[in-house]
């Protein structure tokens, strides 16, 4: 049996990522900004994996971060990190408009096993379709780093569903009222929050129920962000055969927080079942940043909510849960729990919601990824 964080026989407790037994398989990483320094490496510390090497295109900070981290090497190419054969699994966290030309360079190297992208997987579901095909095509396993699914609110509820607890779900919500950071190359690219948050509560909603049949998706600007764009605050339903309705609301401008009006920061959500209720708070945009999530639930006949705690977080220890099942996938021999080609459905998701917004109609997956 693989080693787990923690037992997952108490359905209120979150299911651990399952972790590697050898966790001695080099890893490179591509990128040293926020994320890779302040999420990636912290979490692969923890979780004890082996980071070998790092290349940048800003050769001082990733000096930087391997000094911080205490990386062994850095190099002055992203090619000569890709040469490098103690190198096995790489991890690419680099801009969207990036990340193509990094997955057709490292496809051509044979020593590589495995490849953890970040979310979205390209600049669109086209770009994500050659992403996976390259990577089944060079027999590298392809895992993309939608870490929301490993936040402990997030594993807990799908303990709770699968355990039966809430019942046959019946209305999910999920809530997000949060200044994100947004990065400089979004106002190259003119999109903001459904490439890059939604995206994650789509993930989610999959992770919990499986793919819907529809989405339906409405967008209006941000009014705090400067440049051109058209998704800064959204709203979608997801249909599903059951009956389920699943419902995102992604709100970055969380009235004039900003401004000097008093703000009311965070991301809730909350499943609503024939048998019990489920209520959590995802623990970012919070003070301290690294506040863990938190969870309430009741099931018919408990006379009051039920409140496990633990001392995990969404950032950073979430991004231990990405690679680890890549990692676990390669000692296996299987698909990561996060591949690609299930990655192409959540792909598929964000660019139905697009595609929602501009023909004010529901848009069903199978008409965005006719694929098996």
């Amino acid at each position: 049996m693989k080693e787990t964080l923690r037992s997952v026989t108490d359905p209120h407790q979150p299911i651990e990522a399952t972790m590697p037994n050898n966790k001695d398989v080099g890893i490179g990483i591509i990128g040293s900004g926020f994320i890779v320094n302040d999420c990636h490496l912290p979490a692969y510390n923890k979780a004890g994996f082996k980071t070998l090497g790092l290349a940048s295109r800003n050769q001082e900070k990733a000096l930087q971060v391997a000094k911080r981290h205490q990386i062994p090497y850095t190099y002055p190419t992203v090619e000569a990190l890709l040469e490098d054969e103690r190198i096995q699994v790489l991890d690419i966290a680099v801009p969207p408009n990036a990340q193509l030309e990094m997955i057709r360079k490292a496809v051509t190297k044979k020593h590589l096993q495995g490849i953890l992208a970040q979310k979205p997987l390209g600049m669109n579901l086209d770009e994500a379709c050659e992403a996976v095909s390259l990577c089944e095509q060079a027999g590298i396993a392809l895992a993309v780093n939608q870490n929301m699914r490993y936040d402990p609110s997030v594993r807990a509820a799908k303990n709770l569903l699968d355990a039966g607890k809430l019942g046959a779900p019946v209305l999910t919500t999920l809530d997000m009222r949060a200044i994100p950071h947004w990065m400089p190359w979004q106002k190259d690219l003119g999109w903001v929050t459904l490439r890059i948050m939604s995206i994650h509560h789509l993930d989610c909603f999959r992770y919990w129920f499986g793919d819907p049949l529809n989405i339906y998706c409405s967008v209006c600007p941000d009014p705090r962000t400067p440049f051109e764009h058209q998704d800064g605050i959204c709203s979608y339903i997801l249909e599903y055969a059951s009956g389920l309705r699943c419902v995102g609301i992604d709100d970055t401008w969380t009235g004039p927080a900003r401004e000097g009006c008093p703000a009311d920061i965070g991301i809730q959500w909350r499943i609503e079942g024939s048998q019990g209720l489920a209520i959590g708070d995802i623990g970012w945009c919070q003070d301290p940043y690294t506040t863990p999530s938190r969870l309430r639930y009741a099931s018919i006949g408990d006379h009051d909510f039920h409140q496990p705690q633990w001392d995990q977080s969404w950032f950073p220890d979430a991004f231990a849960g990405t690679m680890a099942q890549l990692l676990v996938g390669l000692e296996g021999g299987q698909s990561p729990e996060i591949s690609g080609r299930d990655n192409l459905k959540t792909m598929a998701l964000v660019e139905a919601a697009y595609r929602s917004c501009e023909e004010k109609r529901a848009i069903s997956l199978s008409e965005m990824l006719p694929l098996s």
